[in-house]
């Protein structure tokens, strides 16, 4: 096998993680599983090949560093600021190999490039445990661990089988008291780099391998739940019915007219009726709703006019509309001195004299919730046709190499500007 810091090292990583699965026919990987730990001890590994010493924090990152000489060294050591590389090591269910993935690996990769490389601050790698929320319905617990945004109030939510966030760290064998020493002290940190998967249709439209991320958007996510009644589909005249998966109907598609006069995205991506038989009108629906935008301000008018839409369409139809926020982001600008740097990255590896394509993300990433505690920026790799959370995500082994080029360039000139 190839060594570390190689194209073909960093495809074979990727492909191994998949290994890692809580299915036999498809990748899922959810935080605080056995496919959790299995993948933290395999990248646990590769870090310390790699140069760097390893910890699992408390709320099950996987950590990795080495102090600005070269040597190995405690995560989180104070007195030597950090830059930060990584992304996370959890998935969707049915997932792609790259989403994430990728990016821890090409971290590890880049720390082993400069491992002989004095630099003017410490690096780490991380993995994150739980950006996608695909477990307990709250995205970026990881990083949010992190950067000391951990709400108490997330310990009672539960999985699918009923088990809760404080269960599920108990049985992980971390200490629900000791969250709080995930934590990361700003005054440690440079900053935290991440190279992505753009997830989206523009590189690939453009012919460039990759970009640079200019603000990545707010979120925002609901559980929308329209209550009717449930009568027999025979014996009820349409006069008569207080049907609530019509309702919800025209709910979704006036969601979708409203999101297109915008510049912000809105996804009812699930839609579950009650009771469910083919012979009774439904008598609750319940839908999720995911909004997202360039700017906070965006997204927050289009929920106004989504929840107006909501209240009328119930009121025309006889039936109850309401919401429940889970999950709020606020959107996060990158910082012009790392954009430079990942910049100049793409500028080096791709050896062109034109300005490097600059994008805003659409999609949520852990950079969102680092952002209260340090700079970020991110690196985008061109994905075939846009495709991610599929297990047809694909990105070539060529873009992967530049990448892998753009993401080395992009510590080093960083290091130059601070140095």
């Amino acid at each position: 096998m190839t060594g570390i810091g190689t194209t073909e090292w960093v495809m074979a990583r990727c492909d191994d993680l998949t290994r890692h699965s809580a299915r036999p026919d498809a990748l899922e990987r959810v935080y605080l599983s056995p496919e959790h730990s299995a993948a933290n001890t395999a990248v646990r590994a590769w870090m310390q090949d790699a140069g760097l010493d390893t910890e699992t924090d408390a709320a099950g990152n996987i950590w990795g560093r080495r102090a600005a000489d070269g040597t190995p060294q405690r995560p989180a050591t104070p007195g030597e600021p950090a830059l930060v590389l990584g992304s996370h090591l959890d998935t969707v269910p049915d997932a792609g190999r790259y989403d994430g993935m990728l990016g821890v690996v090409l971290a590890i990769a880049v720390a082993h490039r400069l491992r002989d490389t004095v630099l003017p601050f410490a690096l780490e790698v991380v993995g994150f445990s739980d950006e996608e929320g695909t477990r307990f319905g709250k995205a970026l617990l990881g990083s949010c661990a992190a950067s000391g945004q951990w709400d108490p109030a997330w310990w009672d939510q539960a999985d699918a089988a009923g088990v809760t966030l404080r269960e599920a760290f108990l049985r992980f064998g971390l200490a629900p008291d000791r969250v709080g020493d995930a934590a990361r002290n700003p005054a440690d940190l440079v900053g935290y780099l991440e190279a992505h998967i753009e997830q989206g249709p523009v590189l690939e439209a453009e012919g460039l391998p990759l970009g640079y991320v200019t603000t990545i958007a707010g979120a925002r996510r609901f559980v929308l739940t329209v209550t009717g009644e449930a009568r027999h589909a025979g014996g009820t005249p349409f006069a008569r019915r207080r049907d609530a998966l019509v309702a919800a109907a025209h709910l979704v598609t006036r969601i979708e007219e409203l999101a297109r006069a915008t510049d912000s995205l809105a996804t009812v991506g699930d839609l579950r009726v009650e009771p469910g038989a083919v012979n009774v009108i439904p008598g609750r629906a319940e839908l999720t709703l995911d909004l997202r935008g360039r700017t906070d301000a965006g997204r927050d008018a289009l929920w106004e006019q989504i929840a107006a839409a909501g209240r009328e369409i119930a009121a025309a139809r006889g039936v109850t509309f309401e919401h429940t926020e889970t999950h709020r982001a606020p959107s996060t600008t990158c910082a012009p001195q790392l954009i430079d740097a990942v910049a100049s990255g793409i500028a080096e590896a791709t050896a062109t004299t034109s300005e490097p394509l600059g994008l805003w993300s659409p999609a949520g990433h852990d950079g969102m919730a680092m952002g209260a505690v340090t700079d970020v920026g991110m690196l985008f790799l061109r994905c075939r046709d846009g495709i991610s959370h599929h297990p047809d995500e694909h990105v070539d082994a060529a873009d992967v190499g530049v990448a892998l080029e753009a993401y080395t360039a992009a510590v080093l000139a960083l290091a130059k500007e601070i140095g």
